[in-house]
């Protein structure tokens, strides 16, 4: 990888709260993102439990990945964090305490826009410490099952970064196959992203309710897809779905911890391949820069399997 510019860092001007029932356990959780100092990225910290543990959003700190993003261990982590991460990242607000009461954060309506409206309302603060942006030289790429997510290079110029998912459920889905590109910018993901929920088939809630994950939620808080569409609800979008996976996207690739430009594409992926890979541009960004400037290295690790 090498290093394409930095930015200044960014933190919050003040507290933001935001409350509501979890989506997996069903109970009562209140989220406080407080301003933390430069260089100190974003913290998760359980509140409700002795000692009040505390866990970096990092790649290294994620312990599952089955449907949701998970970091720390079971018990004392939090899961599902992939929304409210994606909300910092989109707006760029680097170095943030989450506290939280409970073991993962507000449902809300299943996507991250109660999350953005919190953190709109806070402000942000503009910080003395630099925050690396960083670009491949060659595409990364993981790939497992016939999905696949990947990190290409920036082409003609380009200092930001473009997000595209394909979504394919396959030819008798009611969700239809569909595909979604954007540049990444705060106003962007604030307009176009933040609102798009989490969806799954009827037979994926039936089958998750039957493990007792969601017991409380109906398909109008979230987005249930039937036979014929959506049930007891509507489309925010006609590619809300894509649109959603692309703010999962940006919420896993924030746990890199650094600025990425270039072309991120994902097809079929979820939170397993989004987390491998940033895992790998972590490790990337981590090596000394005479074997990172290695082209048969950079070659050998264009793809791999997560």
């Amino acid at each position: 990888m090498r290093r394409i510019g930095y930015r200044y860092q960014r933190t919050l001007a003040r507290t933001a709260e935001v409350q509501g029932v979890g989506f997996i356990t069903g109970s009562h959780s209140r989220l406080r993102f407080l301003p933390s100092a430069p260089d100190s990225g974003v913290v998760f910290v359980r509140t409700d439990l002795p000692g009040r543990p505390s866990f970096a959003a990092s790649a290294e700190q994620v312990t599952d990945t089955n449907r949701r993003t998970t970091i720390g261990p079971n018990g004392s982590g939090v899961t599902l964090v992939e929304h409210a991460l994606a909300a910092l990242a989109g707006l760029r607000i680097d170095n943030c305490t989450i506290e939280l009461d409970a073991p993962e954060p507000p449902g809300l309506d299943g996507s991250a826009a109660g999350f953005v409206t919190a953190l709109v309302a806070a402000g942000a603060a503009l910080q003395s410490a630099r925050r690396s942006t960083l670009a491949v030289t060659e595409p990364i790429v993981i790939n497992h099952n016939g999905a696949t997510v990947g990190l290409h290079p920036p082409t003609n110029g380009s200092t930001g970064l473009t997000a595209s998912y394909i979504l394919d459920y396959g030819p008798n889905s009611p969700i239809v196959r569909q595909s979604y590109t954007t540049e990444l910018r705060p106003e962007t993901f604030a307009r176009e992203i933040a609102g798009c929920r989490t969806f799954l088939l009827e037979s994926e809630a039936h089958e998750l309710r039957n493990q007792g994950i969601g017991q409380h939620l109906t398909p109008d808080q979230l987005l249930v897809f039937g036979p014929r569409g959506p049930l007891e609800n509507s489309l925010r979008f006609a590619d809300e779905p894509a649109r959603h996976k692309v703010l999962d996207l940006v919420g896993d690739l924030s746990l890199c911890g650094f600025d990425l430009v270039g072309h991120v594409v994902a097809y079929r992926s979820g939170h397993a391949l989004n987390v491998a890979l940033a895992a790998a541009l972590t490790a990337e960004a981590m090596r000394p820069d005479d074997v990172r400037a290695n082209p048969r290295v950079g070659f050998a690790r264009r793809q791999r399997a997560a």
